[in-house]
């Protein structure tokens, strides 16, 4: 703990120099920070930041008025070399200031801060005596805060400063400082908040650090510190401040002295007198105890000659005590060795007939391993070798063989033995079942109607295999047990046997099952052709593409899972259940522990097991996705929108997957999804360089051939999609309708004159051709507003074309007026060249005199310039309210500009263009 500074004399004697010049001594000086706090509120502290601030205890009534007495009483002693009636008057004078001195007994609580130098200044000084209130706030962390409160402030509406000290023990010092000051000098206590007054004096007792005071040597040698205890603070605050009562005995005792002073003879001969008879007493007192001290001094001489008669009887006794003792230890200890004897032979005869036990290979044993055959009759007798064995060499171990056995040289020789009975049987059981597993598989595949014929899909089935094969299940695991090393190469002659059996077993089905399915194959050019083809209206029905992929999926992704399940718990690996990956396929062919979804083990060896399962399941299954890749190739090749509804099928069985028991099968999955979307984005592709050769074309007039069957090749794709794979059909869409419209944009600058013309009809054909796929295709409908505003945009450039034809000289003296409208004031501008009066009214007789043939010619150009006369009528609609729109604002500028003239009204002509 960090020294407080309650003990710090350099702050001490700082504070002392501070305050030099008023009389007062220093009691306790420490630093406390300062904060302002509310009445109240005392757990809530204020926002300020802390002051740094030093709070120092003094007093006026110790040692001043003390060495003031002293001083006095010296002059007395002087004046008693004076004639007498001097000296009665300065003594009389002496006591009344050594009264009035012993009356000025106050006490202070002065607040110190820091000048700008760091040096210490006085702040503000508060009167213990008016101290009313200690309030320690309880609602603060530290518990260090406290506030006191004065019954002299002249506005007791502002809140009290808090102090804050560094710890509990400063925050206790000062207190228990201030209360004893109090209590001394004052006869009183304040009202303490917040704190017990008994837990202070128990904080009092436990904690007595110790005070530095000091005090002047007599020799003159300057301050000699001393130290004294915590208790002593009581009296030491008794002595700085001395009482009322015991003030008037000291005035009382200076007072009896007074009529004898002068007489320094007679004053001198009755101390003499007091000290002579206190001495007599003394002497007096010694010389009547003398006889009884005698007395005492002869019982002792008497005790001390029977105690050392005593001590030399219990001597003898000892020495012969001592001899009968080491006699009888002597016999215990010859009896105790010949019994222990006893026990270590008996215990060395039984540990000696275990060991042997141990160490006896039976005959039967060790024929059936060194010799012995591995059909099914005998397996029973080579499990019951396998465990005799594996129990003989656990049994010589150190964990259950005593160390000091393990040295024997009989004991090094039988495990030598074991070692070589155990290496002879892993070696002809490890090459009995790898014989035995490839023979097993051949067997099978020598069998032709195993496997699917020319007309006849045969299901594989692996159970009377998986049984021959569990017949060998119990002593794989004891060769685990003998010798781990020896299942690697017994793996993977089970995993290559299979995996030809696996890979035969896919390709004759696949091979039939494509025989066997009957589709027409449909076109592949979608977006291209004349456009009077009708290859796209007449497509043929190729779900039996799709059935035939499930018909694949059902027979062979049990099959895997199944086989990879049987791998783990017959090659005995020590793997939890395998789980399903957290990521996807990403394309390699060889995966990680996380390609096969299997879960992540902490143990050493069950990562070793880990890898070696992996490696294990790459072997057994490796190459029989290419059976599963030409079914995919073969279904493209023959509708190649059938990837969309392979892609869900696989979709699904990946979601199937997740209960599953072999991660490798789903990464099989993952590599079939991949190939499929690969094979459809070829497709799309394939499609959008069908609409890139349009754009190469010598001229496109109407609409192009492609944007209705984009319609139909949507609604194609939906069916297929039945509303999911939207991932794999929306990127099709995107990219698609986005070549579209690029293209569309490219064949339409060829010839500027038909710019609006061709876009306008092909983007109505387009939004007419996905209006019902739009409403429930989200990419779709994001494309049909973007279609639909491309299609505003060039109606209203061909409409405002048409327009301005027609009128041009209306429009432009409009137009002519509104730029002249940001120089000029609109009264100004009827007066500008070119735009009076007259002007105006020729312009509306030559643009207005006939108007209904000009309408009508504008009719006749706008259905002279269409392809598809079906727009015709919206497309008028929409010229009649843009040449209004236009009009509406002729005519409030020509009533802004001319309002004298005369202008046909916005009703005339909206009649006159509904008549006609």
């Amino acid at each position: 703990m960090a020294k407080s500074s309650a003990d710090d004399e350099e702050l001490r004697r700082a504070c002392q120099a501070a305050i030099e010049g008023s009389k007062q001594k220093i009691m306790i000086s420490i630093r406390v920070a300062k904060r302002r706090g509310i009445w109240g509120k005392s757990g809530k502290l204020a926002s300020y930041m802390a002051k740094p601030r030093v709070l120092a205890l003094c007093c006026t009534s110790f040692r001043i008025v003390l060495n003031t007495m002293l001083n006095y009483w010296r002059k007395i002693v002087k004046l008693c070399t004076t004639d007498r009636t001097a000296r009665i008057q300065g003594i009389k004078t002496i006591l009344l200031k050594v009264k009035s001195e012993g009356h000025k007994k106050q006490a202070f609580l002065r607040v110190l801060k820091y000048s700008s130098g760091g040096v210490i200044e006085p702040a503000k000084l508060y009167k213990l005596k008016h101290l009313s209130r200690v309030e320690v706030i309880t609602n603060e962390p530290s518990g260090c805060t406290f506030t006191m409160g004065f019954d002299n402030l002249s506005s007791q509406s502002v809140a009290p400063p808090q102090w804050t000290m560094r710890n509990i023990d400063d925050r206790n010092r000062i207190l228990f400082c201030i209360l004893n000051v109090c209590k001394e000098a004052f006869g009183r206590l304040p009202k303490v908040v917040g704190i017990d007054v008994v837990e202070m004096a128990l904080w009092a007792k436990e904690n007595k650090p110790s005070v530095i005071t000091q005090k002047n040597q007599q020799a003159g040698h300057g301050p000699v510190s001393t130290r004294v205890a915590e208790s002593d603070l009581k009296v030491t605050v008794e002595k700085y401040l001395i009482s009322t009562a015991e003030e008037d005995d000291m005035e009382a005792l200076l007072g009896s002295y007074v009529m004898g002073i002068g007489e320094a003879e007679a004053f001198s001969a009755r101390l003499k007198r007091e000290l002579l008879a206190l001495e007599a007493a003394n002497v007096h007192a010694m010389l009547e105890s003398e006889p009884l001290v005698e007395e005492v001094l002869q019982g002792l001489d008497a005790a001390t000659h029977c105690v050392d008669d005593m001590d030399e009887w219990l001597g003898t006794f000892n020495v012969k005590l001592r001899h009968i003792r080491e006699d009888i230890e002597s016999i215990e200890t010859r009896n105790n060795k010949l019994e222990m004897h006893s026990v270590n032979n008996k215990a060395l005869i039984q540990e000696l007939d275990k060991l042997l036990e141990r160490l006896c290979v039976p005959s039967e044993y060790a024929t059936c391993m060194s010799r012995g055959k591995f059909d099914e009759a005998r397996m029973t007798q080579n499990i019951e070798a396998c465990e005799w064995l594996t129990g003989a060499l656990r049994g010589i171990e150190v964990p259950n063989l005593d160390s000091t056995y393990g040295n024997m040289r009989a004991v090094k020789e039988k495990r030598a033995e074991l070692e070589k009975l155990k290496a002879t049987f892993v070696r002809r059981a490890s090459g009995f079942l790898i014989k035995y597993f490839a023979n097993l598989v051949d067997s099978v595949m020598s069998d032709k109607n195993y496997f699917s014929q020319r007309g006849q899909l045969k299901q594989p089935d692996h159970a009377d295999l998986r049984y021959k094969c569990r017949i060998y299940a119990h002593l794989l695991q004891h060769l685990k047990s003998l010798d781990k090393n020896c299942l690697l190469p017994l793996r993977k002659a089970y995993c290559s046997s299979l995996n030809l059996l696996l890979r035969r077993e896919a390709r004759e089905f696949a091979n039939e099952l494509r025989a066997s399915t009957k589709v027409s194959i449909s076109p592949t050019t979608w977006l291209e052709g004349s456009p009077g083809g009708n290859q796209i209206g007449n497509s043929t029905d190729t779900s039996a593409l799709s059935d035939a992929y499930i018909k694949m999926l059902t027979i062979f992704i049990p099959l895997l899972v199944d086989e990879s399940s049987f791998l783990a718990h017959f090659m005995c690996f020590e793997v939890p259940a395998l789980v399903p990956p957290g990521v996807g396929a990403n394309g390699n062919k060889r995966g990680s522990n996380d390609d096969l979804g299997i879960m992540n083990m902490d143990s050493n060896d069950s990562k070793a097991d880990l890898q070696s399962l992996n490696e294990s399941l790459q072997d057994l299954l490796d190459g029989i996705h290419e059976d599963f890749y030409a079914v995919v190739d073969w279904a493209y090749k023959i509708d190649p929108l059938r990837c969309i509804s392979m892609h869900l099928i696989t979709e699904r069985y990946l979601s199937g997957q997740q209960a599953d028991a072999a991660g490798f099968v789903r990464v099989l999955l993952g590599y079939l999804a991949s190939k499929i979307s690969l094979q459809f984005n070829r497709f799309v592709d394939e499609a959008c360089h069908q609409i890139e050769r349009n754009e190469h074309n010598v001229r496109q007039m109407g609409i192009l051939p492609y944007i209705p069957r984009f319609a139909t090749l949507a609604i194609r794709m939906e069916q297929y999609a039945q509303g999911q794979s939207r991932d794999l059909v929306d990127q099709a869409y995107t990219k698609l309708v986005s070549i579209i419209f690029v293209t569309l944009e490219k064949v339409a600058q060829t010839d500027p004159k038909t710019y609006d013309i061709f876009l306008l009809e092909n983007y109505a054909a387009f939004l007419n051709s996905l209006y019902d796929v739009a409403n429930f295709v989200p990419t779709l409908a994001k494309f049909y507003q973007q279609a639909s505003g491309a299609y505003e945009e060039a109606c209203m450039r061909h409409i405002n074309m048409l327009i301005h034809s027609q009128f041009e000289r209306l429009f432009q003296f409009a137009r002519k007026i509104k730029d002249l409208m940001f120089t000029v004031s609109p009264e100004e501008i009827q007066f500008q060249l070119g735009l009076s009066k007259m002007e105006f009214r020729k312009m509306l007789k030559s643009s207005l005199s006939g108007f209904d043939k000009s309408i009508a010619a504008m009719h006749k150009k706008l259905q002279k310039s269409l392809t598809s006369q079906e727009l015709l009528p919206s497309l008028w609609e929409m010229c009649k309210k843009a040449f209004m729109d236009k009009y509406v604002g002729i005519t409030q500028l020509a009533a802004r500009i001319y309002p004298t003239e005369s202008i046909p009204s916005v009703s005339e002509i909206r009649n006159l263009l509904a008549s006609l």
